[in-house]
């Protein structure tokens, strides 16, 4: 059995392309085209290029010698933090945006809920001189306040959802819209492994540099291609989807996957998409996603602005119901706690998305001898306000 992405867009029972009509030239022109593309050398050549010399790749793999001794077992983390624009979502960015050039497109749009993915878009934008919307919830405009301004000073338009929630589920509905209306010449970055196909497997193949280099870098350092575990927090889940992609296949290597529980699950404040999520369909893919019993999409709710999605990537979805992913959920509590830990033992300030993997380790107990992966995904400059308010600082 494998893990990735059939023929047909479809991961198990999840995936697929449910669009309205008007969307279906530009998945089709996408779905058509996306894997030659991604082939051509010339094309392989420009990203490795960008990869190395603007982004800063390859991120350290860095064995948390303080962290390991307290927990017990061996802690890698994979410092996608140290990326240009502090986080993994670059990688996909910068995929996307050669992407784009190669369909001859000149109008880019993104949505955005922390704020990093806009970032990455609005960066990737300025550095090809393409003109860029990116579409924000109301309520993370507020609290994501810096990334706004980033946005703001790379050119970028920033467009805020007033809708719903007025979070990441309003700012993709806007962007979808916006695409609609503007289908020749405009090309969607989606920031996550959502969507409908081939989005998910694409923003994976893009993310999948991460798991690359952590078989090359564990190779140098324990003598060994494949971790016991790869821990990564989920939202839409494009991080996770990195980190996991060159193991999917691979049943020797744990795969775990870290949702936010936000007051707790059962609280009506939370983001546990696995643990609350029935099938359905959002922004054009069937997964599994947080409904009412008539079908009406819930609210969800993290501290964490990259968390708070109703759904969970397709691929994510399989890897829940098929078994072959270990679902945790972490609460805000937690997640704070164990970000300040981190901060404290090993001088590292993760964003409160990565801090809600960490929080596993309090309650999942590891083997002294497994290697454990932890994707720690992006830097906490942009949460700083969260963790002063949050901690009284």
């Amino acid at each position: 059995m494998s893990y990735h992405v059939n023929e047909k867009g479809y991961y198990g029972e999840f995936g697929g392309a449910f669009i309205p009509e008007m969307l279906y030239p530009n998945t089709e022109e996408l779905r058509q085209n996306y894997l030659s593309i991604m082939e051509e050398p010339s094309f392989k050549e420009e990203f490795q290029q960008l990869l190395r010399d603007y982004v800063g790749r390859p991120t350290p793999l860095y064995f948390a010698e303080r962290m390991s001794e307290r927990y017990k077992t061996k802690i890698y983390l994979k410092r996608e933090d140290l990326n240009h624009t502090g986080a993994h979502k670059v990688n996909n960015t910068v995929g996307q945006i050669l992407m784009a050039k190669k369909l001859g497109k000149n109008r880019i749009i993104a949505e955005t809920g922390a704020g990093q993915h806009g970032v990455a878009t609005a960066t990737v934008c300025a550095l090809m001189g393409i003109e860029c919307v990116v579409y924000m919830g109301e309520v993370d405009i507020a609290r994501q306040a810096p990334n706004v301004a980033r946005m703001k000073m790379l050119g970028a338009e920033v467009r805020p959802a007033l809708s719903g929630s007025r979070t990441l589920k309003d700012a993709t509905n806007e962007a979808i819209r916006d695409w609609i209306n503007n289908p020749v010449d405009t090309h969607y970055i989606i920031g996550s492994v959502v969507g409908p196909h081939p989005y998910p497997d694409m923003v994976a193949r893009f993310q999948s540099v991460i798991s690359e280099e952590i078989k090359t870098q564990l190779l140098e350092k324990e003598g060994r291609e494949n971790p016991d575990y790869v821990v990564a927090c989920v939202g839409g889940g494009s991080n996770a989807a990195g980190a996991y992609y060159h193991f999917l296949d691979n049943p020797e290597v744990g795969i775990i996957a870290v949702e936010a529980a936000g007051k707790g699950i059962d609280t009506g404040e939370s983001a546990a998409t696995s643990a609350l999520g029935k099938v359905g369909i959002i922004h054009g893919s069937k997964t599994l996603l947080m409904q009412t019993p008539d079908g009406q999409i819930t609210e969800p709710y993290s501290i964490s602005a990259g968390l708070d999605y109703p759904g969970v990537g397709p691929l994510h979805a399989h890897l829940f119901r098929s078994g072959r992913g270990e679902f945790i959920s972490i609460t805000d509590d937690e997640a704070m706690t164990a970000g300040l830990t981190l901060c404290q033992m090993e001088g590292i300030i993760p964003a409160i998305e990565s801090s809600h993997a960490f929080a596993i380790l309090e309650q999942r107990k590891f083997n002294p001898t497994d290697v454990v992966v932890m994707n720690l995904s992006g830097r906490g400059d942009k949460d700083l306000q969260n963790y002063i308010d949050y901690f009284k600082l």
